[in-house]
């Protein structure tokens, strides 16, 4: 089984690295463009490309795959049985997912067809799902629109963060993915069977047309609305960590939240001893208000159905750190209202 592989980020390297480990044939391996980074901006390979120029494969990385010709060419010329694209980053065309003679599939990290797009994994910790999982599927021309071929489906802890999510999805991914390639590869003399015949073969499920999407994320939504519940708000930091932060404003200053806890005004009172300046009337004070600002006991913050307590912030040009190693170094008083 001759192989084109496509990623780019740690996520796609896992199923590269499943991939080659199983001793299949990897042809070539296309990803994106070296990018700067750090604050040297240095010019920097993603992972897959690192693990390609450790084992010695065949690397390409286009600007562009649709009307490239000199790129379809190159790829024809491999003559692949298969192509695997797992997060790959960019819309293939029909003539590139048409080259291989088994068809294109996909890592997709999401339970098709909830969540097409761009980022399933973010929007899943966001809206405070449950569950979610991996699905492989063919690719046709859609967003996430083919025939699905297998799915493994994994619970969301109430504390998970997309990035702990997402290292957990790349590795089930991976498992999944050789799978599907061996279920494939599987089949008896699939060289003188078409497409179609392959997918019923396996049994790929056709997807229903009741679905959600997963829309790149936006900067504008990190910022913190207090007026919204605390589990609303916690979804929000759990969903956008590591990628970029929620953040809110401590008066001129902007602070990046990046693990939070949510109570009830009512479990939060039952739980901590507090004082009579900290108690006042909770349920009174604006949202957004700092409850509590203690180095021992931390700092909480009223929202608009609770209490959320800052577990790991940033502050503005500094280093994550506890709330309790925050306030050694930073002042913040009680009825400051965060923005």
């Amino acid at each position: 089984m001759k192989i084109v592989f496509m990623g780019t980020p740690d996520f796609a390297k896992e199923s590269l690295e499943a991939l080659y480990n199983k001793k299949y044939e990897i042809a070539a391996v296309v990803t994106n463009q070296d990018k700067q980074k750090g604050r040297g901006m240095k010019m920097t390979p993603s992972p897959v490309k690192t693990f390609a120029e450790e084992k010695g494969l065949k690397i390409f990385q286009p600007l562009k795959v649709r009307n490239n010709e000199e790129f379809i060419k190159e790829i024809k010329n491999l003559k692949p049985d298969l192509l695997c694209v797992v997060a790959y980053g960019k819309i293939l065309p029909k003539e590139l997912l048409e080259i291989p003679k088994y068809g294109a599939i996909n890592v997709h990290a999401s339970l098709l067809p909830k969540y097409r797009g761009a980022a399933p994994i973010q929007w899943a910790v966001l809206n405070g799902d449950k569950k979610t999982g991996i699905t492989t599927m063919f690719m046709d021309e859609g967003m996430d629109t083919g025939d699905m071929i297998l799915k493994e489906e994994v619970e969301i802890g109430e504390n998970e963060t997309t990035g702990e999510l997402w290292d957990k999805l790349s590795k089930i991914g991976a498992k999944l993915l050789t799978k599907t390639v061996e279920k494939i590869d599987s089949i008896e003399n699939k060289e003188d069977k078409n497409l179609e015949e392959i997918k019923k073969i396996i049994g790929a499920e056709k997807q229903g047309n009741e679905y959600t999407l997963a829309p790149m994320l936006k900067k504008e939504m990190a910022k913190i609305d207090w007026e919204k519940n605390s589990k609303e708000i916690k979804n929000l930091v759990r969903g956008l960590n590591p990628i970029m932060g929620a953040y809110c404003f401590l008066g001129d200053k902007k602070i990046k939240i990046w693990k939070v806890n949510n109570y009830s005004i009512e479990d939060f009172e039952n739980k901590f001893v507090l004082s009579e300046e900290e108690k006042g009337n909770i349920k009174e004070k604006e949202n957004g208000t700092i409850i509590v600002a203690d180095k021992k006991k931390g700092i909480f913050v009223k929202t608009g159905d609770g209490i959320i307590e800052i577990l790991e912030l940033q502050g503005e040009n500094g280093k994550k750190m506890d709330s309790k190693s925050f306030l050694n170094g930073n002042k913040v008083d009680i009825e400051e209202i965060l923005k």
